[in-house]
């Protein structure tokens, strides 16, 4: 399967503690302009404790879904309301 993601399979992204260890699902994803780095958390923490890294293909072999929003243009955030929900994109400010 080709990777879709503009950053490869082995490069760091911030996750959670919680999605990796407690397997919360992935609710919200940031591909951040300025390095075109990824975050893909959970939405329930923002404290710095609960901050994780793992490769790209960590987090997608952890949640497959999150292949659907790889063409998620850098400076854009995605959310949903649950696994399976629909990705509801927008510019981040």
């Amino acid at each position: 399967m080709d990777w879709p993601f503009d950053q490869e399979k082995n490069v760091a992204t911030v996750t959670t503690k919680q999605v990796m260890e407690e397997n919360y699902p992935v609710l919200m994803v940031v591909h951040y302009e300025d390095d075109h780095s990824w975050a893909f958390t959970c939405g329930t923490t923002n404290k710095s404790e609960d901050l994780m890294l793992v490769s790209m293909e960590e987090a997608t072999i952890n949640d497959p879904s999150l292949r659907e929003i790889a063409d998620l243009p850098p400076g854009w955030l995605a959310v949903r309301t649950e696994v399976g929900g629909a990705w509801e994109r927008s510019k981040s400010e």
